[in-house]
């Protein structure tokens, strides 16, 4: 099938930035008593967007009997963008997939819009995608629903069925395949472990390729 238009997760897909946070949110989240293994932490929250987050970890706190610190959502972010000024870059190869690909781009995160475009700024790719950078602010369900795919369609003026998505969560991988278009799987980024390529397959993923370079060849071959 030929795709009308490429829509980019921003977070561990075109930002090396997941393994930051993760990291830096497993960390304070233990000295709160809410201690997540990798791959749980992984699956279960990363695409989410901050409220859908936030609301799980209150409910998790609330079972386990724990009262999280006023203001916790705040302090996570801060402490997360203490690094991101520093250490975020883009993940190597996304120019050899916009120049493969060569129609329309967008980019559709769970991240709150100004800190997505802060984000991409940081890392260089700002220009690549503007006008069409769009959050799940924009929506009143975040990924895994499709709502926020479907606004990136319409504001393309793609049927959905002609995109083709790269997502590098279990969420966004369920909330591209609920918008009824093709999703790519990426393990690319410096949060992959071993065993994501599988989740993202079962979680619907028409494909899974572990570099942009392995995209880029894809997409030429078309």
């Amino acid at each position: 099938m030929n795709f009308s238009a490429l829509i980019f997760d921003c977070d561990g897909v075109l930002v090396d930035s997941e393994a930051i946070a993760i990291a830096a949110e497993r960390e304070m989240l233990a000295g709160w008593g809410l201690d997540y293994d990798f791959q749980t932490f992984v699956s279960r929250f990363v695409g989410l967007h901050n409220r859908d987050f936030y609301t799980a970890l209150s409910a998790d706190a609330a079972a386990l009997g724990l009262a999280l610190p006023e203001g916790f959502g705040p302090a996570l972010q801060a402490n997360n963008w203490k690094r991101y000024e520093t250490e975020l870059t883009a993940i190597e190869g996304v120019a050899s997939v916009t120049e493969a690909f060569g129609g329309a781009l967008a980019v559709a995160s769970s991240s709150e819009a100004d800190k997505l475009v802060r984000k991409l700024q940081i890392a260089g790719l700002h220009d690549l995608f503007v006008p069409h950078i769009y959050s799940s602010d924009l929506v009143t369900n975040g990924k895994p629903a499709p709502d926020l795919f479907l606004l990136t369609a319409d504001k393309l003026n793609a049927a959905p069925e002609a995109c083709l998505v790269i997502e590098d969560s279990i969420n966004g991988i369920r909330a591209a395949r609920a918008a009824g278009m093709t999703a790519w799987g990426f393990t690319g980024g410096g949060h992959a472990d071993a065993g994501l390529a599988q989740r993202l397959e079962a979680a619907g993923a028409h494909g899974v390729f572990s570099s942009h370079r392995e995209i880029a060849s894809a997409l030429s071959a078309r």
